[in-house]
């Protein structure tokens, strides 16, 4: 080893030799914890230059106290400062009375005379040469400011700046705004000013990068450095530097957050009590929720993390092993940054090498291989993930297609909605086919694609989620996205089942314009299908799931339209002046409620007979269909789903997507139809379309405004309100690449980003390009 590299060691690094009560142990100085990196001589910093230094500064907030005070084990902490020495008249930047507000057994303010320099924020008895200094609030670029608002204006009647220290904070107040907005300009000008500092822990990080192929130093520096290894005492500081009093925490503060360095200290204690936790779930999630919130605490949780895992005294015990556990978790739903990165790439090599064959061994392989597929994640692993996890297993996902059927495939952490359609077309068949298929979020009422970079994981606990709060079932479907060739789908396939799952799914959505003759024949076919031949011991299913439930509510809501006789009382209103309609005496009030009543109880009675009167439609058209069920007799599951397909490829716009919405041109509600040729507008239950657009004629399409989605077709712009943005977007990307594979490179069958918007507007070119929208579970 060079001789530099043993004086270092032995003479140098005990500045970073004690954590717990050492580290961070209220200290009254800012130096014991952070050095500037403006510190570091031009050559770069060399560990014989790090000697102990006395500041001359009293700390933040005393009165007299001085760091003389402190003891000699104490000042091994401090890293020396090119901070000069106390003048007599040092450089003022501002100066003046301020109250300050102090408190004691009750809060108050006391009138102090403050001045700033280039270092710090001092205040004293008062402007007089000579005058006591009462304290000294240091600046760094750890600290912060936050500037005078109305609200405390309103309740003081002062204008408030507060200035956050290390240990301390300033709440400061004037009369005046304007000199409140001048002293928080100054002060944070000063802050913006000041090098980035850093904590020993990110010291010896870099101490360690430096020489990791010189696993004697590195040894050492692990061994001279307490606070590099696992710990049972609390930790008073974080490892990483966050600015004090810092604002991130206010966006999530219903959540009961405090400052991120009060949180860095929090999570710390959280992951001791993993070892005697006898269900460590919950303390799992509770991390990686806090790390999901409050993302500077990332980092901060896989140094503590990498720290709890080194020179652990009982390293293949159960407790021991949780924080494994935890820092297999961290790794499947964050990413550290790069420095952190490197830190915990080299610790995981050293745990390998040191104990080969073991757990810890395996637990460090695992995340390794994660850290090079994990993404971000939108949410924090569910019950079942983090159990799977601990274990470095996989989690089964039940994926459902058309049909009472589904799949139960083995996903981990990092599989993608493009990865399971891939898995689904394999184990259904197909592969070959030339429709694409996407995955779905489907409840009863409601369903949309999920996009085919989405994590099945965060998916799943997504629909875990939404399943719990509106307790209804929600499912994860597999099924037709883009309808290419419906022509070419063998009636014998699976494809022909999704073909006509789909198509029924549409027609008791209403989706499908057909007359009511067709809409129960439908209806005839689908039971035949699912039952077979006509048997009155045959179980019939709901007519919501065999006819389009709006389409029996409009009709008997029109044969009850026709003008009703009104009772006695209301026509007698109706032909009274409005002055004696409402009279001011004293039985005013008894005249208007018997009123009020009578209009009550019409209500009532139209609810009830609109009631009836539905009740009364249903069995009739169940009736009619039964009768059409009978007259079935002897078709086959596939002559029934044929029949079925014949009568709906009747309508010129089968095999679309529809959205509803509306134009400038239309006051009522209309269909966006998007088909695998053409775009086409429809009024809701027409089959013919107000107008098409074949994707030859579209120039361009896009998002417009927050629900506003433009086409260009020629020289005409059509606007569509709508809440489906983004699906049709995707829809419309996904049918032009399809149609760019089939042709190859052709003039007309390309999508690139227009460079003149920045709404995601896109434009057909003449040149061969990537989509740059992501499709929803197809990869393109």
């Amino acid at each position: 080893m060079p001789l530099q590299g043993v004086c270092w060691f032995l003479c140098c690094r005990q500045g970073f030799s004690l954590l717990g009560r050492d580290y961070g142990e209220k200290e009254e100085e800012e130096s014991f914890e952070l050095r500037n990196k403006e510190d570091l001589t031009p050559n770069g910093r060399s560990p014989a230059e790090v000697t102990v230094s006395q500041p001359t500064r009293t700390a933040n907030g005393t009165n007299g106290h001085t760091v003389s005070d402190v003891t000699e084990e104490m000042k091994s902490l401090i890293i020396e400062k090119n901070t000069m020495g106390l003048e007599e008249e040092p450089e003022l930047l501002v100066k003046g009375w301020l109250l300050r507000e102090v408190r004691g057994n009750w809060i108050k303010q006391r009138r102090y005379w403050f001045a700033l320099s280039q270092d710090s924020l001092d205040y004293y008895s008062g402007p007089e040469k000579g005058a006591r200094r009462l304290g000294t609030l240091v600046l760094t670029s750890l600290c912060s400011v936050i500037w005078p608002d109305k609200h405390t204006y309103k309740e003081t009647g002062h204008w408030s700046i507060t200035v956050y220290g290390r240990k301390h904070c300033y709440r400061l107040y004037t009369k005046h705004f304007n000199e409140a907005v001048h002293w928080a300009c100054a002060i944070q000008k000063i802050i913006d000013t000041k090098a980035p500092v850093e904590t020993p822990t990110q010291l010896l990080i870099r101490d360690i990068e430096e020489n990791k192929f010189n696993p004697e130093v590195v040894e050492h520096v692990y061994q001279h450095n307490p606070i590099l290894k696992y710990t049972q005492g609390p930790l008073y500081a974080p490892l990483l530097p966050f600015p004090y009093g810092s604002l991130e925490h206010t966006y999530h503060s219903g959540k009961g957050y405090g400052s991120v360095r009060e949180e860095a200290v929090k999570l710390f204690n959280c992951l001791q009590q993993l070892e005697s936790a006898r269900e460590p779930v919950p303390i799992i999630q509770g991390v990686l929720q806090t790390c999901l919130d409050l993302r500077p605490l990332r980092d901060e949780v896989y140094c503590q993390l990498v720290k709890q895992t080194s020179y652990t005294p009982a390293p293949y015990t159960a407790a021991h092993l949780r924080y494994w556990q935890l820092l297999t978790c961290m790794s499947c739903t964050f990413l550290p940054g790069p420095a952190v990165l490197k830190y915990l790439r080299f610790h995981l090599k050293r745990i390998q090498s040191q104990s080969p064959e073991s757990e810890m061994d395996n637990y460090a392989s695992f995340i390794s291989e994660a850290l090079e597929k994990t993404k971000c994640r939108e949410c924090v692993p569910s019950w079942e993930e983090i159990q799977m996890l601990m274990s470095r297993q996989e989690m089964l996902c039940s994926v459902h297609y058309p049909g009472p059927l589904s799949c139960q495939l083995y996903i981990s952490s990092h599989t993608t909605a493009n990865e399971v359609v891939r898995m689904m077309q394999v184990k259904l068949g197909l592969q070959e086919s030339k429709n694409t298929f996407a995955l779905y979020e489907q409840s009863a009422l409601w369903e949309q694609p999920v996009a085919g970079s989405a994590l099945i994981a965060d998916t799943l606990t997504s629909l875990s989620t939404k399943e719990s709060e509106s307790e209804c079932q929600w499912k994860l479907c597999f099924k037709l996205y883009c309808l290419l060739d419906a022509d070419s789908i063998s009636v014998d396939s699976i494809e022909y089942l999704f073909l006509f799952e789909q198509c029924h799914e549409m027609v008791v959505r209403g989706q499908l314009p057909a007359c009511d003759d067709d809409l129960q024949s439908l209806a005839s076919l689908r039971l035949q299908c699912l039952m077979g031949d006509f048997s009155t011991h045959a179980p019939c299913p709901p007519l919501d799931e065999l006819f389009p439930g709006h389409m029996l509510e409009a009709r008997v809501v029109a044969s009850l339209s026709a003008p009703q006789a009104l009772p006695p009382c209301q026509v007698a209103a109706h032909d009274c002046p409005t002055a004696q309609r409402f009279p001011t005496g004293l039985l005013a009030g008894t005249l208007w409620s018997h009123t009020a009543i009578a209009a009550h109880k019409h209500k009532v009675e139209q609810d009830m007979r609109l009631r009836s009167r539905l009740k009364e439609e249903a069995a009739a058209v169940t009736g009619s269909i039964l009768e059409r069920w009978k007259g079935l007799a002897g078709y086959s599951r596939r002559d029934s789903m044929a029949a079925y397909l014949t009568i709906a490829r009747q309508w010129s716009g089968f095999g679309c997507t529809l959205y509803e919405s509306s134009t400038g041109s239309f006051s009522q509600k209309l269909w966006l139809g998007v088909a695998a040729t053409s775009v086409s507008l429809y009024r809701q239950g027409e089959a013919e379309a107000l107008e098409s657009f074949p994707y030859g004629q579209i120039c361009s399409y896009g998002v417009s405004d927050s629900n506003t989605f433009k086409i260009t077709a020629g020289d005409r712009d059509l606007l569509f309100e709508t809440t489906k943005l983004t699906e049709i977007m995707q829809l419309m990307n996904a049918y032009f690449s399809a149609i760019r594979r089939q042709r190859g490179k052709g003039e007309n069958a390309d999508i690139t980003r227009t460079e003149s918007t920045e709404v995601g507007f896109h434009r057909l070119a003449s040149t061969h390009k990537h989509t740059l929208l992501e499709l929803p579970s197809h990869p393109v």
